[in-house]
């Protein structure tokens, strides 16, 4: 079990109890061992004959050494330091150096549940690493069906509350994006409000839509945290609208986060061809300038941003989000500090 966490930590590097994308799919090949740190976890990644993808701590249950440095064996891998050899599930398949000791047949690595969809792999990061993960619910543009979308993934030096921050800001697109193709015309000032959903919120401006980066959804469904919104296109981007960006954010360590900003439009047939060639060889490279824009700017803030702002009314979702991650944060961390006093009194009683 993962040492309980302050409320603090839960703030920084992420929630328990939550499915978090890890790292596009392409990243994790097979026959190799992937080393990752996410949401203050230090995790190995790989795949089985199968194919299936497996998330597990980066330690050997023997010494604590890097099994990310072993050796992959198919459907098992071995610690390169005494040769033990561990399963998908976490259990001492072997242990050539001592055949029939009491750590053979025992789950002693800790293993997140894994899935992959859109083209990233996710994982659960469980309070209780022995419970059931809640079951993994995608948004819709990244769920496939009428949907199409194209991953652009990111690793920043900035905390990833900065690109929440950024993500329910619909304002600063007329500013930091206004010579984007996109995001080029419509009113420099706007009156917002949110409108609660049953899994989250919507920030929105009161008197535009579908001009500029107008509204943006906050998601958490119980088990996956995402921010939702929609930019419009010009009829010259092609059919389908406007095209509706799906994001997530991961903690990599307190000043490092990865991003995932799915690119989706609701397009099938001829349509869903013409909008894929499209994107990549007209419009990709524009998206790219716009994250990169952002990049520049979560970099940039100051270690005590928070301490030193001056919010107004454009800023009530970010205010809104900020309260219940901090409310979360608490919560988990008052219930984690109550199973550890509990361990010790079982242990005693036994």
């Amino acid at each position: 079990m993962t040492t309980p966490r302050t409320e603090q930590d839960l703030l920084l590097l992420g929630l328990r109890d939550r499915w978090y994308p890890l790292c596009p799919s392409s990243h994790v090949r097979s026959g190799e061992l992937t080393r990752l740190d996410r949401a203050g976890e230090e995790l190995l990644l790989w795949r089985d004959s199968s194919g299936v993808v497996h998330v597990q701590e980066d330690r050997c249950p023997h010494r604590a050494a890097r099994l990310s440095m072993g050796v992959h064996m198919g459907d098992r891998i071995a610690c390169n330091y005494h040769g033990v050899q561990l399963d998908g599930d976490g259990v001492v398949a072997s242990v050539p150096g001592s055949p029939g000791c009491a750590l053979e047949g025992r789950r002693a690595l800790r293993t997140f549940p894994a899935e992959e969809h859109a083209g990233a792999i996710f994982a659960w990061f469980g309070s209780d690493e022995d419970a059931e993960p809640t079951p993994l619910q995608v948004p819709a543009p990244i769920g496939g069906g009428e949907w199409d979308n194209f991953l652009c993934y990111v690793e920043w030096d900035a905390s990833y509350l900065l690109s929440l921050d950024n993500l329910l800001d619909p304002m600063h697109g007329a500013f930091l994006h206004r010579n984007s193709h996109t995001m080029y015309t419509g009113k420099r000032e706007a009156a917002f409000q949110i409108r609660d959903t049953d899994t989250g919120f919507v920030f929105e401006k009161t008197d535009q839509r579908g001009v500029n980066f107008d509204w943006s959804e906050w998601i958490d469904t119980g088990g996956l945290q995402s921010v939702t919104l929609d930019i419009p296109y010009p009829a010259t981007a092609g059919p389908g609208g406007p095209f509706t960006i799906v994001a997530c954010v991961t903690a990599i360590n307190e000043q490092q986060h990865a991003g995932f900003f799915w690119r989706c439009r609701k397009v099938s047939g001829w349509e869903r061809d013409s909008w894929r060639f499209l994107y990549k060889n007209r419009i990709e490279a524009r998206h790219w300038q716009v994250l990169e824009q952002d990049r520049a700017m979560a970099e940039g803030m100051p270690d005590d941003a928070w301490a030193r702002e001056n919010l107004y009314q454009h800023d009530i979702a970010l205010v809104r989000l900020r309260r219940v991650l901090r409310a979360e944060a608490k919560r988990q961390a008052t219930a984690a500090a109550a199973r550890a006093e509990r361990k010790p009194a079982r242990a005693a009683a036994r």
